[in-house]
């Protein structure tokens, strides 16, 4: 259709124009609302619930709405006006319904479309079968054997017609596939392991529904929930890690970690383990186990005289996997703990002179001992073992110093240090210190005397060692007695000469 307009444009001075316009009105390109399935019957059940969905209507076009034109009293049904959704707002009665549904374009309303639904509300027989028990809870233990046989329903149908009735089973996979039905037995399909990864997952819990379906028009069927909750068994004993061969400095201090005992168990939850050693531990035993962890320490001195290695005996034994705190399993496992000797400190110069002037007041330091030993960590200990019988000399660590008493001549000491690699360690080193301590000389007063300072010489000592054999006091008897008796026996021979 087209249409003309004359148009005519004055100004305010009194001017004016004048023109036509031509508008053509054009037929409309967009698709109308069409339903797709104009006419419809859909029968349901006689006891479905409110806002149940009943069916639904499809229509095609633009900005397509949904409304129900009639019956609009009883209001038995409410259509979605977006998705054309027909749903129950009440529980159905025996009925039949004709409902006329539109389909409308919300922005252009006179585009529409409407179609035909009969809903027939079926009636049924409200009666389905009645189990006993309505609800199985149950727990069995692990060791189940498949086949078992764990609940027998007895159920019965509406008409007293047992036979009439089939049982299934509905439920998560990972649950049902572990049961089977016999008749109206539940039985075990396969093993259930509480031990395994995909019991854990299942939280150690199967749940299932046995659905008993009897017969007619249409089947009427009752659910019986199964909750079946796996126990523990206690079947494996624990079992000792190889290799329990552990070496340690013959030094280590008190807590010094030796090692660990990582024993395992196959039973759930794994390697739930405690750990204790027999015989606890003791002078002779020197060490001790964390209950848990397995993990042994130092607990006293180590490398007591030709000791080199330590035998112990640990026990595992497993816990929480069985529901009687008293089903437990043990295990001995041997450890061998090698202790491994420190070296002998090297000392530089074994030998060592010094020559020191003594002072007044404190200790006076005279030298710092060059010792170390494998490794460089390790702390090593001095003792003064001979030659400070009057006490002048103090050993701090390693820095040697002597203690001025008012020595008034010259005087040598001959030094023994011991010098170990750490307390317990069964080798050492001893080095020798020659100190001569010259005492400090004192200040002479100014006199007209001149005198002249002779310089003392230092007494040279030499010492000769020679050896001597001291018999012992048996021996020198027994040589008296003998002597004597030769002559006693000479004397008598020589006596019997002369009587000739």
């Amino acid at each position: 259709q087209t249409f003309r307009l004359d148009i005519e444009v004055t100004d305010q001075h009194g001017h004016n124009c004048s023109g036509a316009v031509t508008v053509e009105v054009l037929p409309s390109r967009r698709p109308r609302v069409t339903i797709l399935e104009p006419q419809r019957d859909v029968t349901v059940p006689e006891g479905s619930g409110p806002l149940e969905v009943v069916t639904q209507v499809h229509a095609s076009g633009d900005n397509v709405h949904y409304a129900i034109l009639s019956p609009v009293v009883p209001a038995l049904f409410t259509i979605d006006e977006m998705t054309g959704e027909i749903r129950s707002t009440s529980r159905l009665e025996v009925a039949h319904v004709r409902l006329l549904v539109r389909a409308y374009n919300a922005l252009q309303p006179a585009d529409q479309a409407t179609a035909t639904i009969n809903v027939t509300v079926q009636g049924r027989d409200r009666q389905a079968p009645s189990c006993v028990p309505a609800l199985y809870v149950t727990q069995v233990r692990e060791t189940v054997s498949p086949g078992s046989t764990l609940v027998t329903l007895r159920c019965a149908s509406p008409a007293g017609a047992e036979g009439s009735l089939s049982y299934a089973l509905e439920g998560p996979p990972g649950s049902r596939s572990r049961f089977r039905m016999e008749g109206p037995q539940l039985q075990v399909n396969t093993t259930l392991d509480y031990d395994s990864q995909a019991m854990a997952a299942l939280g150690f819990q199967l749940t299932a529904t046995i659905v008993v379906t009897a017969g007619g028009q249409p089947p009427r069927s009752t659910r019986v929930p199964v909750l079946v909750t796996v126990t523990p068994i206690n079947e494996f004993s624990p079992e000792c890690p190889r290799g329990l061969t552990f070496t340690v400095l013959e030094t280590a201090p008190f807590g010094s970690i030796v090692g660990y005992v990582n024993g395992t168990d196959r039973d759930y939850p794994p390697d739930s383990l405690e750990y204790s050693l027999e015989g606890g531990s003791s002078p002779t035993q020197p060490f001790s186990i964390d209950t848990h962890s397995g993990e042994i320490r130092v607990v006293g001195p180590l490398g007591s005289p030709r000791r080199t290695s330590y035998r112990l005996l640990v026990r595992l034994t497993d816990t929480h996997n069985d529901l009687d705190p008293a089903a437990r399993h043990s295990r001995l496992c041997t450890v061998a703990v090698r202790l491994q000797a420190m070296p002998e400190p090297r000392c530089t110069p074994e030998v060592q002179e010094l020559r020191i002037t003594a002072g007044r007041g404190g200790r006076q330091p005279v030298t710092q001992l060059a010792c170390r030993s494998d490794p460089d960590t390790a702390a090593l200990s001095y003792t003064i073992t001979g030659g400070n019988e009057d006490g002048r000399f103090r050993l701090d660590g390693s820095t040697l110093s002597y203690i001025p008493d008012g020595l008034a001549e010259p005087r040598t000491f001959v030094l023994l240090v011991e010098v170990r690699g750490g307390p317990g360690a069964s080798r050492s080193a001893v080095m020798a210190l020659v100190v001569h301590v010259t005492p400090r000389s004192t200040t002479v007063p100014p006199s007209t005397t001149t005198r002249r300072m002779t310089p003392r010489k230092e007494p040279l000592v030499v010492m000769r060692t020679e050896a001597v054999w001291h018999p012992p006091a048996w021996f020198v008897a027994v040589l008296t007695v003998a002597g004597v008796l030769l002559l006693a026996s000479l004397g008598c021979l020589a006596r019997s000469i002369a009587c000739r």
